[in-house]
Protein backbone atom coordinates (compact mmCIF):
# COMPACT_ATOMS: atom_id res chain seq x y z
CA UNK A 1 0.00 0.00 0.00
CA UNK A 2 2.69 2.38 1.29
CA UNK A 3 4.75 1.72 -2.00
CA UNK A 4 1.88 2.55 -4.19
CA UNK A 5 1.24 6.04 -2.14
CA UNK A 6 4.26 7.00 -3.01
CA UNK A 7 3.74 5.93 -6.55
CA UNK A 8 0.51 8.15 -6.85
CA UNK A 9 2.45 10.39 -4.90
CA UNK A 10 5.43 10.47 -7.55
CA UNK A 11 3.56 11.00 -10.58
CA UNK A 12 1.28 13.98 -8.93
CA UNK A 13 4.60 15.18 -8.56
CA UNK A 14 5.64 14.83 -12.24
CA UNK A 15 1.95 16.03 -13.61
CA UNK A 16 2.85 19.39 -11.06
CA UNK A 17 6.54 19.45 -12.64
CA UNK A 18 5.01 19.25 -16.29
CA UNK A 19 1.93 21.42 -15.67
CA UNK A 20 4.56 24.50 -14.64
CA UNK A 21 6.69 24.31 -17.94
CA UNK A 22 3.94 23.82 -20.53
CA UNK A 23 2.75 26.80 -21.83
CA UNK A 24 0.22 28.10 -24.39
CA UNK A 25 1.72 29.61 -27.53
CA UNK A 26 -0.77 31.11 -30.50
CA UNK A 27 0.72 30.18 -33.46
CA UNK A 28 -1.24 32.64 -36.72
CA UNK A 29 -0.71 31.29 -40.32
CA UNK A 30 -2.73 31.62 -43.82
CA UNK A 31 -3.28 27.65 -44.01
CA UNK A 32 -6.99 26.72 -44.19
CA UNK A 33 -7.32 24.42 -46.94
CA UNK A 34 -8.35 20.80 -46.60
CA UNK A 35 -4.55 20.05 -47.33
CA UNK A 36 -3.11 22.97 -45.50
CA UNK A 37 -5.10 22.12 -42.52
CA UNK A 38 -4.06 18.14 -42.39
CA UNK A 39 -0.49 19.92 -42.85
CA UNK A 40 -0.75 22.70 -40.23
CA UNK A 41 -2.13 19.47 -37.55
CA UNK A 42 1.27 17.91 -38.09
CA UNK A 43 2.88 20.90 -36.62
CA UNK A 44 0.53 21.13 -34.01
CA UNK A 45 0.87 17.59 -33.00
CA UNK A 46 4.41 17.78 -32.68
CA UNK A 47 4.86 20.36 -30.51
CA UNK A 48 1.68 19.21 -28.09
CA UNK A 49 4.01 16.27 -27.48
CA UNK A 50 6.45 18.66 -25.33
CA UNK A 51 3.44 19.14 -22.78
CA UNK A 52 3.13 22.42 -24.50
CA UNK A 53 -0.01 23.27 -26.54
CA UNK A 54 -0.48 25.09 -29.74
CA UNK A 55 -3.25 27.67 -30.29
CA UNK A 56 -4.35 28.11 -34.17
CA UNK A 57 -4.57 31.04 -35.21
CA UNK A 58 -5.72 30.59 -38.55
CA UNK A 59 -6.58 33.98 -40.64
CA UNK A 60 -8.76 32.97 -43.79
CA UNK A 61 -7.72 35.04 -47.21
CA UNK A 62 -3.83 33.88 -48.11
CA UNK A 63 -1.22 35.85 -47.36
CA UNK A 64 -2.31 39.04 -48.44
CA UNK A 65 -5.38 38.88 -46.20
CA UNK A 66 -3.47 37.84 -43.10
CA UNK A 67 0.08 39.56 -43.08
CA UNK A 68 -1.10 42.71 -42.72
CA UNK A 69 -2.96 41.66 -39.50
CA UNK A 70 0.01 39.88 -38.51
CA UNK A 71 2.41 42.70 -38.91
CA UNK A 72 -0.35 44.94 -37.42
CA UNK A 73 -0.61 42.93 -34.03
CA UNK A 74 3.04 42.56 -33.40
CA UNK A 75 3.69 46.61 -34.16
CA UNK A 76 0.95 47.49 -32.11
CA UNK A 77 2.21 45.92 -29.10
CA UNK A 78 0.24 42.47 -29.23
CA UNK A 79 2.42 40.00 -30.46
CA UNK A 80 1.50 35.84 -31.19
CA UNK A 81 3.93 33.81 -29.95
CA UNK A 82 4.73 32.56 -33.57
CA UNK A 83 3.85 33.47 -36.95
CA UNK A 84 4.24 32.76 -40.64
CA UNK A 85 5.62 34.56 -43.46
CA UNK A 86 7.11 33.62 -46.80
CA UNK A 87 10.67 34.07 -47.69
CA UNK A 88 12.13 37.81 -48.93
CA UNK A 89 11.77 40.79 -47.42
CA UNK A 90 8.13 40.53 -45.90
CA UNK A 91 9.36 40.68 -42.10
CA UNK A 92 12.79 42.46 -42.85
CA UNK A 93 11.75 45.47 -41.27
CA UNK A 94 10.09 43.83 -38.19
CA UNK A 95 13.41 42.32 -37.42
CA UNK A 96 15.51 45.18 -38.04
CA UNK A 97 12.72 46.82 -35.50
CA UNK A 98 14.17 44.65 -33.03
CA UNK A 99 10.64 42.58 -32.72
CA UNK A 100 11.47 39.73 -33.68
CA UNK A 101 13.48 36.68 -31.49
CA UNK A 102 17.19 35.39 -32.65
CA UNK A 103 17.29 32.21 -32.93
CA UNK A 104 20.95 31.75 -33.34
CA UNK A 105 21.19 29.42 -30.19
CA UNK A 106 18.96 26.90 -31.31
CA UNK A 107 19.86 27.11 -34.62
CA UNK A 108 23.83 26.23 -33.87
CA UNK A 109 22.87 23.87 -31.46
CA UNK A 110 21.22 21.95 -33.77
CA UNK A 111 23.12 22.33 -36.97
CA UNK A 112 20.42 23.48 -38.70
CA UNK A 113 23.65 25.09 -41.47
CA UNK A 114 24.48 21.24 -41.88
CA UNK A 115 21.66 19.73 -42.82
CA UNK A 116 19.57 22.11 -44.81
CA UNK A 117 18.75 21.32 -48.28
CA UNK A 118 17.97 24.87 -49.59
CA UNK A 119 20.45 26.92 -47.86
CA UNK A 120 19.29 30.22 -49.83
CA UNK A 121 15.96 29.56 -47.55
CA UNK A 122 18.30 29.70 -44.26
CA UNK A 123 19.78 32.81 -45.36
CA UNK A 124 16.67 34.31 -46.03
CA UNK A 125 15.82 33.65 -42.04
CA UNK A 126 19.47 36.07 -41.51
CA UNK A 127 20.17 39.70 -40.54
CA UNK A 128 23.36 40.77 -39.90
CA UNK A 129 24.54 36.95 -38.91
CA UNK A 130 21.87 36.10 -36.98
CA UNK A 131 18.70 33.61 -37.71
CA UNK A 132 15.47 35.27 -37.22
CA UNK A 133 13.03 32.07 -38.36
CA UNK A 134 12.29 28.75 -38.91
CA UNK A 135 12.14 27.92 -42.62
CA UNK A 136 10.01 24.48 -42.59
CA UNK A 137 9.32 23.36 -46.04
CA UNK A 138 10.85 24.09 -49.60
CA UNK A 139 7.33 25.51 -52.16
CA UNK A 140 8.29 25.69 -55.65
CA UNK A 141 5.49 27.29 -58.53
CA UNK A 142 5.94 26.09 -61.00
CA UNK A 143 3.54 23.13 -61.76
CA UNK A 144 1.18 22.30 -64.17
CA UNK A 145 -1.43 19.91 -62.41
CA UNK A 146 -3.78 18.10 -65.09
CA UNK A 147 -6.78 16.09 -65.01
CA UNK A 148 -6.81 12.68 -66.52
CA UNK A 149 -10.06 11.96 -66.41
CA UNK A 150 -10.49 15.45 -67.90
CA UNK A 151 -8.74 15.01 -70.88
CA UNK A 152 -10.12 11.49 -71.39
CA UNK A 153 -13.61 12.70 -71.07
CA UNK A 154 -13.02 14.61 -74.67
CA UNK A 155 -10.56 12.27 -76.36
CA UNK A 156 -7.37 13.93 -76.42
CA UNK A 157 -4.19 12.51 -75.00
CA UNK A 158 -3.14 14.50 -71.64
CA UNK A 159 -0.36 17.21 -72.74
CA UNK A 160 2.98 16.91 -71.95
CA UNK A 161 3.71 20.77 -72.12
CA UNK A 162 2.35 23.67 -72.01
CA UNK A 163 1.63 23.72 -75.95
CA UNK A 164 0.08 20.66 -76.01
CA UNK A 165 -2.41 21.79 -73.37
CA UNK A 166 -2.89 24.96 -75.06
CA UNK A 167 -4.11 22.86 -77.90
CA UNK A 168 -6.17 21.10 -76.16
CA UNK A 169 -8.21 23.56 -74.83
CA UNK A 170 -10.93 24.38 -77.63
CA UNK A 171 -11.68 20.60 -77.04
CA UNK A 172 -12.34 20.78 -73.31
CA UNK A 173 -14.13 24.14 -74.12
CA UNK A 174 -16.76 22.25 -76.67
CA UNK A 175 -17.04 19.45 -73.52
CA UNK A 176 -18.18 22.06 -71.35
CA UNK A 177 -15.39 21.83 -69.41
CA UNK A 178 -13.05 25.20 -68.56
CA UNK A 179 -9.50 24.24 -69.87
CA UNK A 180 -7.51 26.52 -67.30
CA UNK A 181 -8.96 27.12 -63.41
CA UNK A 182 -7.63 30.19 -62.09
CA UNK A 183 -8.68 32.08 -58.71
CA UNK A 184 -9.83 35.54 -58.69
CA UNK A 185 -6.86 36.70 -55.63
CA UNK A 186 -4.09 38.82 -57.53
CA UNK A 187 -0.94 36.52 -56.74
CA UNK A 188 -2.45 34.01 -58.24
CA UNK A 189 -2.51 36.08 -61.61
CA UNK A 190 0.64 37.66 -61.00
CA UNK A 191 2.10 33.86 -59.92
CA UNK A 192 1.05 32.37 -63.68
CA UNK A 193 2.63 34.98 -65.06
CA UNK A 194 5.76 34.30 -63.21
CA UNK A 195 5.78 30.52 -63.96
CA UNK A 196 5.11 31.18 -67.63
CA UNK A 197 7.93 33.39 -67.82
CA UNK A 198 10.27 30.85 -66.22
CA UNK A 199 9.39 27.57 -67.71
CA UNK A 200 8.49 29.32 -71.25
CA UNK A 201 11.71 32.04 -71.15
CA UNK A 202 14.15 30.15 -69.36
CA UNK A 203 16.15 30.82 -66.61
CA UNK A 204 18.80 33.80 -68.32
CA UNK A 205 15.50 35.95 -69.48
CA UNK A 206 13.78 35.34 -65.88
CA UNK A 207 17.41 36.65 -63.82
CA UNK A 208 17.68 39.74 -65.82
CA UNK A 209 14.32 40.76 -65.36
CA UNK A 210 13.51 39.93 -61.50
CA UNK A 211 17.33 40.22 -60.37
CA UNK A 212 18.75 42.63 -62.72
CA UNK A 213 16.07 44.92 -63.29
CA UNK A 214 17.07 45.06 -67.06
CA UNK A 215 13.94 47.23 -68.64
CA UNK A 216 14.76 46.26 -71.92
CA UNK A 217 14.68 42.58 -71.54
CA UNK A 218 11.25 43.07 -69.97
CA UNK A 219 10.36 45.03 -73.37
CA UNK A 220 12.22 42.19 -75.23
CA UNK A 221 10.50 39.96 -77.99
CA UNK A 222 10.92 36.81 -75.88
CA UNK A 223 9.53 38.79 -73.12
CA UNK A 224 6.44 39.55 -75.71
CA UNK A 225 6.14 34.99 -75.87
CA UNK A 226 5.76 35.06 -72.72
CA UNK A 227 2.97 38.13 -72.83
CA UNK A 228 0.95 36.15 -75.89
CA UNK A 229 1.42 32.97 -73.20
CA UNK A 230 -0.12 34.85 -70.65
CA UNK A 231 -2.95 36.33 -73.11
CA UNK A 232 -3.55 32.29 -74.05
CA UNK A 233 -3.90 31.62 -70.46
CA UNK A 234 -6.52 34.51 -69.60
CA UNK A 235 -8.70 33.24 -72.46
CA UNK A 236 -8.37 29.55 -71.20
CA UNK A 237 -9.01 30.37 -67.69
CA UNK A 238 -12.21 32.32 -68.64
CA UNK A 239 -15.17 31.38 -66.79
CA UNK A 240 -12.63 29.85 -64.00
CA UNK A 241 -15.50 32.36 -61.46
CA UNK A 242 -13.78 30.81 -58.49
CA UNK A 243 -11.68 33.15 -55.69
CA UNK A 244 -9.64 30.90 -53.55
CA UNK A 245 -6.31 28.74 -55.27
CA UNK A 246 -7.60 25.63 -53.45
CA UNK A 247 -10.77 26.63 -55.43
CA UNK A 248 -9.61 26.17 -58.69
CA UNK A 249 -7.76 23.21 -57.93
CA UNK A 250 -11.23 21.21 -56.78
CA UNK A 251 -12.10 22.40 -60.27
CA UNK A 252 -9.25 20.19 -61.13
CA UNK A 253 -10.28 17.22 -59.13
CA UNK A 254 -13.71 16.83 -59.75
CA UNK A 255 -12.85 16.98 -63.96
CA UNK A 256 -14.58 20.28 -64.12
CA UNK A 257 -11.08 21.94 -65.46
CA UNK A 258 -8.32 20.65 -67.43
CA UNK A 259 -5.54 21.87 -65.74
CA UNK A 260 -4.31 24.26 -62.67
CA UNK A 261 -0.71 26.27 -62.59
CA UNK A 262 -0.31 26.33 -59.20
CA UNK A 263 2.26 25.44 -56.49
CA UNK A 264 3.07 22.14 -54.95
CA UNK A 265 1.48 23.16 -51.91
CA UNK A 266 -1.97 21.95 -54.54
CA UNK A 267 -0.76 18.42 -53.75
CA UNK A 268 -1.87 18.63 -50.71
CA UNK A 269 -5.73 18.77 -51.88
CA UNK A 270 -5.14 16.16 -54.46
CA UNK A 271 -4.06 13.53 -50.99
CA UNK A 272 -6.71 14.81 -48.59
CA UNK A 273 -9.57 14.13 -52.02
CA UNK A 274 -8.04 11.04 -52.19
CA UNK A 275 -6.48 11.11 -55.53
CA UNK A 276 -3.24 9.13 -56.51
CA UNK A 277 -0.65 10.79 -58.48
CA UNK A 278 0.19 9.52 -62.15
CA UNK A 279 -3.28 7.99 -62.18
CA UNK A 280 -5.66 10.41 -61.38
CA UNK A 281 -3.78 13.58 -61.72
CA UNK A 282 -0.91 14.26 -63.73
CA UNK A 283 1.96 17.05 -62.66
CA UNK A 284 4.09 18.54 -65.33
CA UNK A 285 7.40 20.55 -63.04
CA UNK A 286 8.13 23.69 -65.22
CA UNK A 287 5.01 23.09 -67.55
CA UNK A 288 6.69 20.20 -69.07
CA UNK A 289 8.87 22.91 -70.72
CA UNK A 290 11.76 23.63 -69.13
CA UNK A 291 12.30 22.22 -65.22
CA UNK A 292 13.35 25.15 -63.41
CA UNK A 293 12.01 25.36 -59.95
CA UNK A 294 11.91 28.23 -57.78
CA UNK A 295 12.74 27.48 -54.07
CA UNK A 296 10.92 29.73 -51.53
CA UNK A 297 8.74 28.53 -49.03
CA UNK A 298 7.30 29.01 -45.88
CA UNK A 299 9.22 30.13 -42.08
CA UNK A 300 7.92 30.86 -39.05
CA UNK A 301 8.99 34.21 -36.81
CA UNK A 302 8.70 34.15 -32.99
CA UNK A 303 7.84 37.94 -31.75
CA UNK A 304 9.72 38.90 -28.28
CA UNK A 305 7.82 38.43 -25.84
CA UNK A 306 8.06 39.15 -22.18
CA UNK A 307 7.58 35.97 -20.79
CA UNK A 308 9.96 33.59 -19.82
CA UNK A 309 7.81 30.64 -19.89
CA UNK A 310 6.37 31.42 -23.28
CA UNK A 311 10.39 32.32 -24.47
CA UNK A 312 11.71 29.11 -23.28
CA UNK A 313 8.45 27.17 -25.15
CA UNK A 314 9.19 29.52 -28.10
CA UNK A 315 12.51 27.89 -28.49
CA UNK A 316 11.14 24.44 -28.18
CA UNK A 317 8.72 25.22 -31.14
CA UNK A 318 11.14 25.99 -33.06
CA UNK A 319 12.67 22.83 -32.33
CA UNK A 320 10.23 20.93 -33.17
CA UNK A 321 9.52 22.82 -36.63
CA UNK A 322 12.84 22.47 -37.60
CA UNK A 323 13.30 17.98 -36.62
CA UNK A 324 13.37 15.46 -38.90
CA UNK A 325 10.00 13.54 -37.94
CA UNK A 326 8.25 16.37 -38.18
CA UNK A 327 9.48 17.51 -41.16
CA UNK A 328 8.46 14.46 -42.73
CA UNK A 329 5.02 14.37 -41.13
CA UNK A 330 4.03 17.91 -42.27
CA UNK A 331 5.57 18.14 -45.82
CA UNK A 332 3.81 14.82 -46.98
CA UNK A 333 0.69 16.60 -46.40
CA UNK A 334 1.43 20.14 -47.39
CA UNK A 335 2.73 18.67 -51.00
CA UNK A 336 6.04 20.49 -50.23
CA UNK A 337 9.48 19.73 -49.92
CA UNK A 338 11.43 19.18 -46.34
CA UNK A 339 13.74 21.68 -45.59
CA UNK A 340 16.19 18.91 -44.07
CA UNK A 341 18.03 16.61 -46.52
CA UNK A 342 18.17 13.90 -43.96
CA UNK A 343 15.23 12.93 -43.77
CA UNK A 344 13.66 9.31 -45.14
CA UNK A 345 11.24 10.17 -47.70
CA UNK A 346 10.23 6.57 -48.85
CA UNK A 347 6.08 7.54 -49.02
CA UNK A 348 7.16 9.99 -51.19
CA UNK A 349 4.54 10.39 -54.14
CA UNK A 350 5.30 10.64 -57.92
CA UNK A 351 5.12 14.25 -57.95
CA UNK A 352 7.41 14.79 -54.63
CA UNK A 353 9.93 12.53 -56.09
CA UNK A 354 9.98 14.26 -59.52
CA UNK A 355 10.37 17.76 -57.15
CA UNK A 356 13.52 16.09 -55.33
CA UNK A 357 15.36 15.26 -58.42
CA UNK A 358 15.07 18.58 -59.53
CA UNK A 359 16.53 20.15 -56.40
CA UNK A 360 19.32 17.55 -56.36
CA UNK A 361 20.07 18.03 -60.14
CA UNK A 362 20.14 21.96 -58.74
CA UNK A 363 18.19 23.10 -61.16
CA UNK A 364 16.66 26.16 -58.95
CA UNK A 365 16.32 29.97 -59.14
CA UNK A 366 15.55 32.44 -56.44
CA UNK A 367 11.61 33.25 -56.11
CA UNK A 368 10.97 36.84 -57.50
CA UNK A 369 9.72 37.34 -54.04
CA UNK A 370 13.11 37.05 -52.84
CA UNK A 371 14.15 39.42 -55.55
CA UNK A 372 12.00 42.26 -55.28
CA UNK A 373 10.29 44.64 -52.77
CA UNK A 374 6.99 44.12 -51.51
CA UNK A 375 5.91 46.98 -53.14
CA UNK A 376 7.12 46.23 -56.19
CA UNK A 377 5.50 42.84 -56.01
CA UNK A 378 2.40 44.61 -55.07
CA UNK A 379 2.66 47.06 -58.32
CA UNK A 380 2.98 43.92 -60.09
CA UNK A 381 0.24 41.74 -58.77
CA UNK A 382 -2.24 44.95 -59.86
CA UNK A 383 -1.43 45.21 -63.49
CA UNK A 384 -1.85 40.98 -63.86
CA UNK A 385 -5.20 41.09 -61.86
CA UNK A 386 -6.05 44.28 -64.44
CA UNK A 387 -4.89 41.92 -67.48
CA UNK A 388 -7.15 39.42 -66.71
CA UNK A 389 -10.08 40.65 -65.88
CA UNK A 390 -9.99 43.64 -68.73
CA UNK A 391 -9.36 41.52 -72.01
CA UNK A 392 -9.38 44.58 -73.88
CA UNK A 393 -6.21 44.83 -72.50
CA UNK A 394 -3.66 44.40 -74.83
CA UNK A 395 -0.32 42.13 -74.39
CA UNK A 396 1.52 44.38 -75.85
CA UNK A 397 0.18 47.26 -73.44
CA UNK A 398 0.10 45.00 -70.52
CA UNK A 399 4.18 44.30 -70.93
CA UNK A 400 4.95 48.23 -71.80
CA UNK A 401 3.41 48.82 -68.30
CA UNK A 402 5.09 45.69 -67.12
CA UNK A 403 8.43 46.84 -68.25
CA UNK A 404 8.16 50.29 -66.75
CA UNK A 405 7.25 48.55 -63.37
CA UNK A 406 10.61 47.01 -63.40
CA UNK A 407 12.63 49.79 -64.64
CA UNK A 408 11.16 51.26 -61.45
CA UNK A 409 11.66 48.63 -59.40
CA UNK A 410 13.28 49.21 -55.72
Amino acid sequence: MKSIRMIFAATTALFAASAVHATDLEVTHWWTSGGEAAAVAELAKAFDATGNKWVDGAIAGGGSTARPIMISRITGGDPMAATQFNHGLQAQELVEAGLMRDLTGVAEKENWKDVVAAPSLLESCTLDGKIYCVPVNIHSWQWLWLSNKAFEDVGVAVPTNWEEFVAAAPKLREAGKVPLALGGQAWQRRGLFDVLLISLGGKELYNKIYQDKDAEAARSEDTAKIFKAAADAREMSEGSNVQDWNQATNMVITDKAGGQVMGDWAQGEFQVAGEVAGEDYTCLPGLGDNALLTTNGDAFYFPVLNDEEKSAAQEELASVMFDAKTQVAFNLKKGSLPIRKDVDLNAANDCMKKGLAILEKGDVIASADQLVTPDTATQIEGMFTEFFSDMSITPEDAQERFAELIENAD
